[in-house]
């Protein structure tokens, strides 16, 4: 996928959670520091109902660009809904569970991407 989709699926993905009032959204690129994808976005919900809200609002969003979720955890408990999108990994997590996993802390390494940043990354 060129890169100019992939920043597109970031910021749907990341205006998903937004209006489906996800909290604390923080977007990682760590092309830099993993294997495993992209670009992390991490987002908390008040409670389990707005998490699964926010995952199948994310997996809609997404599947109208013509993104598809290459996997799904979580989603039976709804404590942390993890979505594999290939390039992006979503991670979801009630309160409680964002607290205890503190994954921005384990990606410090990673390069912190805030929604203003949106355009002057897509002219890199």
């Amino acid at each position: 996928m060129d890169r100019q989709k992939q920043l597109a699926a970031l910021k749907t993905a990341y205006k998903a959670i937004d209006d489906k009032m996800g909290d604390e959204v923080v977007m990682l690129d760590i092309r830099e520091v993993s294997i495993l994808a992209e670009y992390f976005i991490i987002a908390s919900a008040n409670n389990s109902n707005q998490l699964k809200a926010i995952s199948e609002h994310v997996q809609e969003k997404l599947a109208a660009l013509g993104v598809r979720t290459r996997s799904i955890e979580g989603v039976q408990s709804a404590r942390w809904i993890l979505l594999d999108f290939g390039h992006i990994i979503v991670h979801l997590f009630c309160r409680e569970e964002r607290e205890y996993y503190r994954l921005e802390r384990l990606w410090g390494d990673a390069e912190l991407i805030r929604p203003e940043d949106f355009e002057l990354l897509e002219t890199v």
